[in-house]
């Protein structure tokens, strides 16, 4: 598939493929679905700025014309005035678009590209790129664009996760720091030092599916290891001798001396007259004198 065509370029599988793409028939494509289908193909093929250039600046050569095939014939000076690119990088981008299925050349027998018009001077054919396989393929790009953002979120998901586990387990260990200064926490700390220089950033486009479970583990580790230095070493709660139902009255079991100490120091004997006028001088206003030695029962 090396063979060299007429118009000096090599023949590429992908081409070939490319070309088996078509239009519905009688479909008229308007420059407006054609650039946004071209926009959705750069996003789930991830594009780089040369290729995405000169992808765009194709689509806005599309004519509407009412053809089986999306044919555009843009000269090379042309597309790198609009891109601002050098010949070189104008011709590895038509490799990758021609690679990535995107675009199909069709050669003429010099090589140059250009429109064929018919003798009343309408166009009725072109050599140049053809643009089919943008717009033909457009739902495989909205199925890709779907794929991606889940992968994204689940990314995002799996690094919120891994944020999570680490400061715990940061914590854990300040806390054993804290409350337990001669327990023995080097191994865990020496860990925790090796694993994040293991754990990906969120940068790259990894899923750190690995860092996420090992950063699980040492968190379970950490945790573990406080909570079996608050009991003492053992893996139980203390010992709680309290039976007793939480709804009963806290003093249910206490000797019956309570209330009869209770009833007997304020005996009615040792209120005297004197001492219950010197609390309430109201009785005073009676006007009959409290006679001595009178008993008070209450």
């Amino acid at each position: 598939m090396q063979l060299a065509s007429s118009g000096g370029r090599r023949l590429r599988h992908a081409a070939l493929a490319a070309r088996e793409l078509a239009l519905e028939t009688g479909r008229t494509v308007t420059r407006k679905e054609l650039s946004a289908a071209a926009r959705e193909a750069a996003k789930a093929l991830e594009l780089r700025n040369g290729p995405r250039s000169v992808l765009s600046e194709l689509v806005a050569c599309w004519g509407e014309q009412e053809w089986e095939r999306l044919l555009v014939w843009p000269s090379n000076d042309y597309l790198m005035s609009r891109t601002g690119l050098s010949e070189r990088a104008v011709r590895y981008a038509f490799r990758v678009l021609i690679d990535l299925q995107l675009i199909i050349p069709k050669e003429s027998p010099n090589g140059k590209r250009f429109a064929v018009k018919d003798l009343a001077g309408e166009l009725v054919d072109a050599f140049g790129f053809d643009l089919t396989p943008v717009y033909a393929r457009r739902g495989e790009w909205a199925e890709r664009l779907i794929e991606m953002k889940q992968a994204r979120e689940a990314r995002k998901r799996a690094f919120d996760e891994i944020t999570i586990a680490r400061r715990a387990a940061e914590e854990a260990l300040n806390a054993l720091a804290e409350h337990y200064p001669d327990l023995d926490r080097s191994d865990l700390e020496d860990r925790l030092k090796a694993l994040k220089a293991r754990t990906p950033l969120r940068s790259t486009k990894a899923m750190p599916l690995d860092a996420l479970d090992q950063w699980k583990d040492l968190r379970t580790l950490c945790e573990k290891a406080f909570f079996n230095a608050g009991n003492g070493g053992k893996e139980c709660r203390h010992t709680n001798n309290n039976n007793g139902s939480p709804t009963e009255a806290c003093n249910k079991g206490f000797p019956k001396k309570a209330e009869a100490v209770r009833s007997t120091e304020q005996s009615s004997e040792h209120l005297s007259p004197e001492l219950i006028l010197e609390a309430c001088p109201a009785l005073s206003d009676y006007g009959r004198p409290l006679p001595a030695g009178v008993a008070w029962s209450t």
